[in-house]
């Protein structure tokens, strides 16, 4: 009993002489400080600062009145009364408001035809044409969504006046969830903060990877930093360490961000940061795997740089899950953050509970799991390879 009390003693003593040290080479590499501490801290601002304001407001669009009578008049100006559109003038024909458009006067053209009213007066289904400039995502939806809400508001009102009564056929209601402004910054900002803890975190640990592989390649093969300790305990001393670190960063990022932009962040604090505990720790795993491949410092940006637009793409922020192929699926269900940005946003912007986010916690516990099996797997059989150095050349 007493040999069991004492080995549990030693390496209990050996994981916290690794978290110490990690803790050490952390605070006195710049390196290491800047995508730990400056990227999560930065980022975050950055990226919401550039996406606000959310939504765009009076665009420029042209108009080819080729009806010219009181009720194109009129729909001209309920569409200039629309919040996203802003009626820059009357052009004398198509021709006229490409030009227009070629020189950036303009970002749509709509085209009354001159059968506007007489279809109207008729009760005959009558057509506007709308063309919109695609080089913006952003602008390109609002124009959609403006005219698109115009044509049913304008068909609802010809409908009324056509049946002498004030009562709307099919009386419809929005309910936006989730997402209330319906901007750009409230619908990808919360999914990029789950990334930006992913990516911080993989940058940073491969980087003192790459470190600790260049005091070797110093010191014919030996680390002189490094503790003799278990594979158990470096492996955990090492993520308590990271992840003591992010616990201020995490709460920074997930609450205070939100609040300072006034994003959506309708969920319960408790819930979201117990949903992060399994994302962090996955994610420090990962990052150790990564960190295996990483032969000096520098070869950690490379391997980040070109994972992480892959990684967004995976996550579901750009192109929805469901929509991709079966491969694909899988490597997305290998990356924590895919069912980090999944549960966060759940949590965040449709305040569901933890209780009923169970797959994406479970799925993060599960990856948690596997990672750590496969690290501890790789430091085994490290430590019971023959060790081979490679002084580094100068």
């Amino acid at each position: 009993m007493r040999r069991i009390i004492d080995k549990i003693l030693k390496w209990v003593t050996s994981l916290y002489l690794v978290w110490r040290r990690e803790f050490r080479l952390v605070f006195t590499d710049a390196g290491v400080l800047i995508f730990f501490f400056l990227l999560p801290t930065l980022y975050p601002l950055i990226y919401t600062l550039i996406y606000n304001p959310e939504i765009v407001r009076d665009i420029p669009v042209a108009v080819v009145d080729n009806c010219r009578t009181t009720a194109s008049r009129e729909f001209t100006r309920m569409t200039d009364a629309t919040e996203a559109i802003k009626i820059i003038g009357y052009a004398s024909n198509l021709n006229e408001a490409r030009q227009w458009h070629a020189q950036k006067a303009c970002y749509g053209i709509l085209v009354i035809p001159e059968d506007y009213e007489k279809n109207i007066g008729r009760g005959e289904q009558s057509h506007v044409i709308f063309y919109s400039d695609m080089g913006l995502l952003i602008r390109y939806r609002e124009l959609l969504s403006a005219m698109t809400d115009l044509s049913l508001a304008t068909g609802t009102k010809i409908r009324q006046e056509l049946y002498n009564t004030d009562s709307q056929p099919i009386n419809s209601t929005s309910i936006i969830l989730g997402d209330t402004k319906q901007g750009f910054a409230s619908f990808v900002i919360p999914g990029i903060l789950i990334l930006i803890i992913q990516q911080s975190l993989i940058l940073g640990i491969a980087m003192l990877g790459g470190g600790a592989n260049e005091r070797r390649m110093r010191n014919r093969g030996i680390d002189p930093l490094a503790v003799k300790a278990t594979a158990t305990a470096t492996i955990i001393g090492k993520a308590l360490c990271y992840f003591t670190i992010y616990i201020p960063l995490v709460i920074y990022i997930l609450y205070f961000v939100p609040v300072f932009f006034n994003l959506p962040n309708i969920g319960n604090v408790v819930d979201y940061l117990l949903f992060i505990v399994p994302l962090v720790f996955s994610s420090i795993f990962f990052g150790m795997i990564f960190q295996r491949a990483v032969s000096e410092r520098e070869s950690s940006m490379l391997i980040v740089v070109f994972s992480s637009v892959v990684f967004l793409f995976l996550s579901g922020l750009t192109w929805p899950r469901y929509a991709m192929g079966k491969l694909w699926i899988w490597i997305g269900n290998c990356i924590p953050a895919t069912w980090g940005v999944e549960g966060f946003i759940r949590i965040n912007s449709n305040g569901a509970s933890l209780e009923q986010n169970t797959h994406p916690y479970i799925m993060l516990w599960i990856l948690t799991c596997c990672y750590f099996l496969i690290i501890l797997f790789i430091e085994l059989l490290i430590k019971f390879k023959p060790k081979k150095y490679h002084p580094l050349r100068r």
